[in-house]
């Protein structure tokens, strides 16, 4: 069930109505209803999952109160990496399996040895790499006494399958969402007017936005070897729009009705290709996934701490291990590699928190130069995109051989092509919608709202009833 589908709109008012009419009595009848919602909305894409993710849930809940209860710091640790094999462990079998063993069965190969991998015939189940982190997070902060464990099961179970951030995040933390699920919530109409705000303007991102670019970039980058420079420079600024697009849009959406049922969720995306560099996008992109690297895998490691050795090691191992979660792919880890070899100079030259602020211009020359260091972070981040797109390595490195070779900026025509020129208008649109609205969550709210909704509105049924497009990337993740 997408956010973007029929069904969806069906699902979500009835959800809503129920939750402020019939089980707004108590918190309890509140978490329960949005339980079932959650399982619902779940077993929606294979039911089968839902044992997993009920099973995941529980041996969090259960190991967390096991850790907290004991004071034998040899019984604590058992729990602890008996929680942590075990999600790890489900998350591997499902997601990286398969890789590794052809991988494996391929190195073989290559000395001459012929293997028949034993392969699993499954599909990933859908959200496992969010679930998987919150439960992970959640664990971690009891061991190391940040938090208490929680001994209400629903509370918790809500906690780890609440919908709208069940299958794509952000990633919460049991210090940001638990206590707000342990309170009854009371209808705010400022607040609900803002959730309602904020998913419209997510699905703008993704109908108007993402699913249009998509059609090019897939044109693109399907028959890159028959196109020319200027159209590979394009397909690489549409795959980098779709999947801002795609990521953010679902993100708002999220947060958006999240704040419908009176609970805030973590920001994920913070206008990130308005970056002035690697280190400030990546404090803009995807949010809730680097802080949690950050908190529990970098800081762990030393973090900034000690020498530039291993500073160096820290970072690249933090945007490898960002890469592989993405994906069982090769493509994905040398998307990693590569922007820790973008993020390097900054760490070298201790500039990685020179750009903390949104950026604010004037008409001078130091303005001029921010908006220099933008264009060519986002030039950064476009090359780097390539191979996140790419089916293989060898398709990312010959794209970007012809890309810089084919110097013909002719235009080209695909069969599959509709609107071209209209899309880099909407496009260009889109971009200062954006920049004028950068020190705000979303664009739609303040003057004239009322006016830019229906705006809105109107482009996302003019756009989406031509849609081909309904997926959205991250929960392939």
């Amino acid at each position: 069930m997408f956010f973007n589908s029929l069904t969806f709109a069906v699902f979500l008012p009835i959800v809503f109505v129920l939750y402020w009419f019939v089980f707004n009595k108590t918190k309890s009848s509140q978490n329960l209803l949005l339980i079932l919602a959650s399982y619902y909305f779940y077993s929606c894409w294979d039911w089968r999952f839902l044992f997993l993710l009920v099973f995941s849930t529980f041996l969090d809940y259960y190991t967390g109160i096991q850790i907290e209860k004991n004071h034998n710091k040899k019984i604590r640790k058992f729990w602890f990496w008996l929680s942590i094999a075990i999600n790890l462990g489900l998350l591997g079998l499902f997601k990286y399996y398969n890789f590794f063993a052809s991988s494996f069965a391929t190195l073989l190969d290559d000395f001459g040895l012929k293997t028949s991998p034993f392969l699993l015939d499954v599909v990933l189940p859908v959200g496992i790499s969010f679930y998987t982190f919150h439960g992970l997070s959640y664990v971690i902060d009891i061991y190391y006494k940040r938090i208490k464990a929680e001994y209400n099961f629903v509370d918790y179970s809500l906690f780890v399958s609440y919908f709208p951030l069940l299958v794509a995040g952000p990633i919460e933390r049991a210090t940001h969402l638990l206590p707000q699920v342990k309170l009854k919530r009371t209808f705010d109409y400022t607040k609900a007017k803002q959730g309602a705000y904020q998913f419209i303007w997510g699905l703008v991102k993704k109908v108007v936005v993402a699913d249009t670019c998509a059609t090019y970039a897939n044109a693109i980058f399907d028959n890159y070897s028959s196109m020319n420079s200027w159209s590979l420079v394009l397909g690489a600024v549409y795959f980098s729009f779709q999947i801002y697009g795609d990521f953010s849009g679902y993100s708002d959406m999220a947060l958006g009705m999240s704040k419908l049922f009176g609970m805030d969720l973590l920001r994920n995306f913070n206008y990130p290709y308005f970056s002035r560099d690697i280190a400030e996008f990546w404090r803009r992109w995807h949010i809730s996934l680097s802080s949690w690297f950050r908190d529990y895998l970098y800081i762990p490691l030393g973090g900034s701490k000690g020498s530039k050795i291993r500073q160096v090691r820290n970072v690249f191992i933090i945007f490898v291990v960002s890469g592989f979660w993405h994906g069982a792919n090769w493509t994905y880890l040398a998307w990693g590699c590569i922007n820790a070899l973008y993020f390097l100079p900054l760490l070298l030259l201790n500039k990685n928190r020179s750009n903390i602020e949104m950026v604010a211009l004037q008409w001078d020359v130091a303005s001029a130069k921010e908006m220099l260091h933008m264009v060519y972070t986002f030039a950064l981040a476009c090359l780097a995109w390539i191979f996140f797109r790419a089916k293989s390595i060898t398709d990312a490195v010959l794209y970007l051989k012809r890309m810089f070779t084919q110097a013909s900026f002719s235009s080209q025509y695909l069969s599959n092509e509709r609107y071209n020129y209209e899309l880099l208008g909407i496009l260009l649109l889109f971009v200062v919608v954006e920049w004028n609205n950068r020190f705000k969550e979303e664009p739609l709210s303040g003057k004239n709202s009322w006016l830019k909704v229906a705006l809105a509105i109107a482009a996302i049924i003019a756009l989406g009833t031509y849609s081909d497009y309904k997926e959205f990337i991250y929960f392939q993740f």
